[in-house]
């Protein structure tokens, strides 16, 4: 079997003894990491590697960036960032060969706030994002894309909808966005094991978010048909959220045959 992972660390730096942690106790063949707020020089490679994982990387000062790790070999990288707007400088996007499995790994925008250029933004990544997720389906190969997608996919992912309403993840256009890449054939693997929603996979720092659970879900682990018909389990390992100095997302699988 195959296990895949994703985790926004929220500052891998910050977030390095969490990660490790998470990484020894559970063991996932293939971790994407997102916002580790890192360039590629200050990534800590070198703790990384210490416990047996390879690292390819798409970093960026202070915000953003993205990571895919392999137990015990290298990730092939096959691209980093998307097309369509050379002059976007933000590091969003990395996509790998490992395990015969195409990986990719994304943060995508927030985009609030909304309406605005920020949301705008939002928009058009997504649709880039669309294009690219076309590409590798016609290229009929075992994929996933993985990580946090900022979009709260339906009523049922969200502890309050109304709480949530004003929210650019909840938005109509966000969430019609997403309803298309599930259109063109990909799989929402944690929806499909949980179709009466209700789990979460982020929790605000504010408000007492945690203590209350009232948290919603907006990372996602997206499957090729190729790969749907392998899927065997989902998860959320909701119990590291609540350690110490943990980032406020917590991190979601899925396990395949191999």
């Amino acid at each position: 079997m195959i296990t895949v992972a994703s985790f926004n660390v929220n500052g891998v730096r910050a977030r390095l003894p969490r990660l490790i942690e998470w990484l020894q106790e559970t063991r996932p063949s293939v971790a994407c990491l997102q916002e580790i707020k890192s360039q590629d020089d200050g990534f800590p490679t070198a703790d990384i590697e210490a416990i047996g994982y390879r690292t390819i990387l798409h970093g960026q000062k202070g915000f953003n960036g993205v990571a895919i790790l392999a137990d015990g070999t290298a990730p092939v990288a096959v691209r980093r960032g998307l097309d369509g707007d050379p002059a976007d400088e933000q590091a969003r996007y990395i996509e790998a060969e490992v395990f015969g499995l195409r990986v990719a790994c994304i943060y995508l925008p927030n985009g609030n706030p909304q309406p605005g250029p920020k949301f705008d933004y939002k928009l058009r990544w997504m649709e880039r994002l669309r294009e690219r997720m076309r590409q590798i389906r016609d290229e009929e190969v075992p994929a996933i894309v993985t990580g946090d997608f900022n979009v709260i996919p339906e009523d049922g992912d969200v502890w309050s909808p109304a709480a949530m309403a004003g929210d650019a993840l909840m938005q109509p256009e966000s969430r019609d966005a997403y309803a298309r890449l599930l259109g063109d054939g990909w799989t929402d693997a944690i929806a499909l094991h949980n179709p009466r929603g209700g789990v979460w996979t982020f929790w605000d720092y504010q408000a007492g978010a945690w203590q209350r659970d009232h948290g919603f879900r907006i990372d996602h682990a997206l499957l090729s048909p190729e790969l749907a018909d392998r899927l065997i389990a989902t998860g959320v390992d909701k119990a590291h959220r609540g350690r110490e100095k943990a980032s406020d997302h917590a991190p979601v699988w899925v396990r395949i045959r191999s």
